[in-house]
């Protein structure tokens, strides 16, 4: 009977991938962090309901919600370029299109993409944040940025953060597409693999095991950050009268 299955093989190849691990791992980090300070200042565009940013903010989340990473990926990959080919004609600039690396496109796209989701779970924690706290804070002479930063953030943090693991746990995933952009990461290698010994199948298992694993990781993560800081920021209440002081 032929090997039609080398369970030895996915584990043979699990080391060779996660020599591209790293790439994985940086897309994941840097794009979650553009994305979440891009989305904080979206939330606060929304809530404060400032004008034309307010509309422009909603196109944007609409938008980036209603179509698939994928194609999105594809828009930025064609699209930055012609864009810039548009400047280097109309206004006699010589931008080389072709010195742009091809992580910055992924990095853009999975960057705004990520904005678009966590701009409302953020906005839906900050929102949930307690106006009584708010309203004792400021009556203890802080500004709006130390009521901001000591008492909303903290606050708002906690709430989003099992929403927040999620979505990092589905962009990390999401960077698996990041090789239409010419970018080799694990999925990518994997293929290179396969093509090597036409063993797709074991392949794509051992990738699969590696990003079952990671996802285990970032949920362990994230549920010991959330009882972390669900018991500090009890204590907190408690020692400063539910407000959060230094």
């Amino acid at each position: 009977m032929p090997n039609i299955f080398d369970v030895e093989l996915v584990f043979t190849l699990i080391p060779k991938l996660l020599k591209y691990l790293p790439v994985t791992l940086y897309l994941t980090a840097i794009s979650m962090l553009a994305g979440l300070l891009l989305g904080l200042l979206l939330a606060i565009i929304k809530m404060k309901k400032i004008p034309v940013l307010y509309q422009l903010g909603t196109v944007f989340i609409s938008f980036t919600r209603g179509t698939p990473i994928l194609v999105q990926l594809y828009l930025t990959y064609a699209g930055i370029p012609i864009v810039l080919k548009y400047i280097n004609y109309y206004y006699e600039t010589s931008y080389n299109v072709n010195s742009i690396p091809a992580l910055f496109y992924v990095l853009l796209a999975l960057s705004l993409n990520e904005a678009a989701y966590s701009s409302e779970i953020i906005r839906g924690a900050l929102q949930s944040v307690d106006k009584g706290q708010i309203e004792a804070a400021h009556s203890l002479g802080m500004s709006p940025w130390q009521v901001l930063r000591r008492v909303i953030l903290p606050e708002a943090f906690v709430v989003a953060l099992p929403t927040l693991g999620n979505a990092l746990i589905g962009l990390m995933k999401g960077t698996s597409l990041a090789f239409v952009c010419s970018v080799v990461e694990m999925t990518a290698y994997s293929k290179i693999l396969a093509g090597n010994n036409l063993r797709y199948f074991e392949s794509y298992c051992a990738l699969a095991l590696i990003y079952w694993g990671l996802t285990i990781i970032i949920e362990q993560i994230i549920s010991y950050l959330e009882k972390r800081l669900d018991i500090d920021l009890r204590s907190a209440r408690k020692r400063k009268g539910d407000v959060i002081l230094d």
